[in-house]
């Protein structure tokens, strides 16, 4: 059975029992506290804690869920993946054990014919916690498992919570017995690879304390209504349901492994009697690509792009993994146009839009790949001079620091790192590079666990929140008479501000839009008889509650008061002229660059609006101006802007755009500019028409990761205040030059080409001066233990070419027949350069250049390297240029080249 149809049954059977579909959340999810979902209850996290009312007493979900933690782990087992699908089905307060076991236990047993998954009742075990009687009674009594098949278990196995202060309660999880080729007999506590775990069942029932670990902490009671969230493991259904032996060999995964396989040469399990127990390097990568590209498809099918930071990050690094791993495997030429359409076909019939949207997918994933090989030709070459180091100490390990370094900053892997170094005769230093990875991880793991608390502990925000919603009137009014509900200082609620304090305040109804969908907050005031608040910023911490940052400017506001919330109306005013602005733009995009040109990203503020796009390459001028050309006639036209709410499958069926990685309710609002030319999820404020935009004007366009280019423009007075600057500055360089504006190209183009041979003139007049030095500096020749040696400073400004040149020149001037050194250095803009050369008698005489540099060089702090008879580096600090020049002629005066 495939994967899709797994899927399809499980949320037909729980559709069937009353349950409401709800679609996946989109992987990169709305939390400060996640970088991307990793469980399948994660968007139901608002109803399970009280935030807010589930609009549905049942649900059932397929969840996309990615997680990170370990990402170096994967592929060494075949249990652990990044990404994976978790099939839910949750209870807000109505069903309860009984039910949420019957409904597992139906949909586990019942027959493929029938709509089941028709799994064999006599090898199905369940685990429940240790003095939950009523689970087993209910398994034991309802569904006839019998006991010596029930197994209790401690906390840290059947006990959840969300690790915080909140929502707990018993689990009990279903396991299914493979048989005895995959292990010993006697349940889930002897040998979970035998007894594979593939459904667990929460019973949310009681609230926990704060405590130390997953396992020490109080309970404090029962919550008033009871909750179920349960998961099934799609990959472990399906590796059930297929007869194969783990995630690795299922469906939508197998075909990417095995076009690795192919492309590389290599036979998956050949190493071992069992593929699925055995850790062979070659079997590690191929799961590894098999994992990662599957990962990244997913990630970047919601939206997320490389970079250096958050998700982006991980993003990269999963993709450069997959990458290095098919090189490790012996593939040098581009992978993943070779792997990525295999991923594709195997995740469309669950996911089709990863088909309709390949061409964007495709593009930023491939230009990450491109990025990527470059890399690692500049980080070899990073790498060559950590070795350089090494060998020069006489070390024959490369430091942990180095190995790390290469991995953090420069994005080079370890497992590169360790090859390239066993090839130059070093081992490195493992050990220490695991240390400071650890360190990071700790770091990073201090920080989330600072967050997480942080989130978890905001009652301020709860205790508002459950007085009702914040009600935001802003699309049809400006200001408003409310009264103030709360006030927040530090995160604690408080009855009064004074003037100078900067508080959180939260009104019953509001006129400012908070920040969100790109559209930074209303600026304005808040006033009564005897305060004046300014307005510095609007957020919702909480879904449904908005909370205005404030400076009270002067007089004091106690919780309670009548107050005039105000907005700007100027500021309104040119805010909704970008928001517009940017449906525009994004519009004009896909009219010109056609239909891949979707949006990632954007960023509106009055007069300004960027917007981030799928795209591979830059734009041209002519293009830009297509752009600009196509956004200007549109808003010339005066398009109508309207807005309506909808069911979000309406408004998908209607072709409605929508921000990916964004998670939108059952009801969205559609904003349409000028029929389906236009027409986009939003929540933001806009124009009525487009008119109303007034100019708009691109002025910028830049890349922003792999992939991913970015449109900057001016919309309204910005846009013709940037106009009338452009305007003017033409007119100054048109008076300077005396030629009509129309002609400043030209005559611009006309200067340039003359600097540019005025400044080949100049410099080979320099070169010609410095090169008539020559015959002076070997004038200055000393002998040294038999030696002619030049050692001297040259004048400043002295480029590392003409330097050399330089050198070459003073050493042929010296007497041929006797050996010979030149050391000349050159200090320009601080930097040092510096250069040695040894003529032929010398180096018979065991002189070497390079080994002169080595002297040199560590003196001023700097690196250098060459042969026998030439060698140079550069940097250094030119204060120790005088010692270091010393430090030659004593290196040559302790040389026995010439002791005669």
């Amino acid at each position: 059975m495939r994967s899709a149809e797994i899927r399809r049954r499980f949320l037909a059977h729980f559709e069937a029992n009353g349950h409401t579909v709800v679609p996946s959340a989109p992987l990169p999810f709305d939390d400060p506290n996640l970088l991307f979902i990793n469980a399948g209850m994660v968007q139901f996290v608002p109803y399970f804690i009280g935030q807010q009312a589930a609009p549905w007493q049942r649900a059932t979900s397929v969840q996309k869920c990615i997680r990170t933690q370990d990402i170096e782990e994967v592929g060494k087992t075949t249990r652990h993946g990044t990404f994976f699908q978790m099939n839910g089905n949750f209870s807000f307060g109505d069903y309860f054990k009984e039910e949420a076991i019957t409904l597992a236990w139906e949909l586990s047993t019942k027959s493929q014919d029938d709509g089941g998954f028709g799994l064999d009742p006599e090898r199905i075990w369940a685990t429940v916690y240790l003095d939950d009687d009523e689970a087993i009674d209910i398994w034991h009594r309802v569904i006839g498992l019998p006991l010596e098949r029930i197994v209790r278990r401690g906390k840290a196995d059947n006990f959840w919570s969300m690790g915080i202060p909140g929502p707990c309660g018993p689990c009990s999880e279903l396991y299914y017995d493979r048989g005895p080729d995959y292990g010993e007999p006697g349940g889930p506590e002897v040998d979970e690879d035998r007894y594979m775990e593939f459904w667990n069942l929460v019973f949310m029932q009681n609230e926990r304390g704060a405590g130390s670990d997953k396992e020490n902490y109080p309970i404090l009671g029962e919550l008033p209504a009871k909750n179920i969230d349960t998961g099934m493991g799609m990959e472990r259904m399906a590796a059930l349901l297929q007869g194969v032996d783990n995630l690795y060999e299922i469906d939508e995964t197998k075909p990417v492994l095995d076009r690795a396989a192919q492309l590389t040469g290599k036979k998956y399990g050949e190493h071992s009697g069992h593929a699925a127990s055995q850790s062979h390097p070659d079997d590690v990568r191929l799961r590894v690509v098999a994992d990662h590209i599957r990962t990244a498809l997913m990630l970047i099918g919601d939206g997320v792009t490389p970079s250096n930071e958050g998700r982006g990050y991980v993003l990269r690094r999963i993709l450069r993994r997959a990458i290095r791993s098919m090189r490790l495997l012996g593939w040098e030429a581009e992978s993943l146009p070779e792997l990525f359409p295999v991923a594709r076909d195997c995740m469309a019939p669950s996911y089709p839009e990863l088909a309709t949207n390949f061409e964007r997918i495709a593009m930023i994933a491939y230009s990450e790949e491109q990025t990527f090989r470059r890399t690692l030709a500049s980080g070899t070459s990073i790498f060559e001079g950590a070795v350089a180091d090494v060998q020069r100490s006489g070390s024959p390990k490369l430091p942990g620091s180095d190995a790390f370094k290469l991995h953090d900053t420069y994005g080079f892997p370890i497992d590169l790192t360790l090859e390239m170094a066993a090839e130059q005769g070093l081992s490195v230093d493992t050990e220490g590079f695991h240390r400071l990875m650890t360190e990071q991880r700790e770091r990073a793991k201090a920080d989330s666990k600072a967050n997480k608390a942080a989130h978890g502990n905001s009652p301020a925000y709860r205790q508002l929140r459950d007085l009702g919603e914040t009600v935001f009137i802003g699309y049809t009014d400006l200001s408003t008479e409310t009264a103030v509900r709360g006030i927040v200082a530090d995160g604690q609620l408080v009855n009064r501000a004074q003037t100078g304090q900067v508080v959180e305040v939260v009104l019953d109804e509001t006129p400012f839009y908070a920040e969100s969908g790109g559209q930074i907050a209303d600026e304005g005031t808040i006033t009564s008889d005897g305060a004046t608040l300014r307005v510095l910023d609007v957020q919702k911490p909480v879904k449904g509650l908005i909370v205005h940052r404030v400076e009270v400017a002067d007089g004091e506001i106690g919780a309670g008061t009548v107050v005039r919330a105000q907005v700007d109306p100027e500021w309104r005013r040119s805010a909704r002229q970008a928001h517009s602005g940017t449906h525009v733009v994004h519009a004009a995009l896909r009219e010109v660059l056609g239909p891949t040109a979707l949006q990632s990203g954007s960023y509106n503020k009055p007069g300004y609006l960027r917007l981030d796009f799928a795209w591979g390459q830059a734009l041209n001028d002519t293009t830009r101006r297509d752009i600009e050309e196509v956004s200007n006639r549109a808003l010339r036209e005066d398009l109508p802007v309207s807005v309506e709410y909808m069911p979000l499958q309406r408004a998908r069926e209607l072709g409605a755009l929508a921000l990916f990685g964004e998670n939108y309710d059952t009801e969205v609002r559609v904003v349409t500019i000028g029929g389906p030319w236009s027409r986009e999820l939003c929540g933001g404020t806009h124009v009525d028409h487009s008119s109303q935009v007034g100019a708009l004007t691109v002025v910028g366009e830049s890349s922003v990761g792999a992939g991913v280019r970015r449109v900057e423009a001016f919309v309204g007075l910005d846009a013709l205040r940037y106009l009338a600057n452009e305007r003017a500055l033409v007119n100054a360089v048109s008076e300077t030059l005396k030629v009509p504006p129309s002609e400043v190209p030209d005559r611009v183009a006309a200067l340039v080409e003359r600097l540019r041979v005025v400044e080949k003139e100049l410099e080979r007049n320099r070169v010609q001066a410095v090169l008539a030095g020559a015959g002076q500096l070997a004038a200055q020749a000393q002998s040294v233990n038999g030696v002619q040696v030049v050692a001297v400073d040259a004048p400043k400004g002295v480029s590392g070419n003409d330097l050399r040149t330089l050198a070459l020149d003073v050493r042929g001037r010296l007497d041929a027949a006797a050996p010979a050194v030149v050391v000349l250095t050159s200090e320009t803009d601080g930097k040092v350069s510096f250069v040695a050369a040894v003529n032929p008698a010398g180096q018979q005489s065991g002189l070497s250049a390079g080994d002169l540099v080595k002297v040199f060089a560590p003196v001023l702090g700097a690196r250098g390297g060459g042969k026998a008879d030439l060698a140079q580096g550069a940097g250094g600090d030119a204060a120790k240029i005088v010692e270091a020049l010393a430090a030659v002629l004593r290196a040559v005066a302790g040389s026995p080249a010439r002791a005669e």
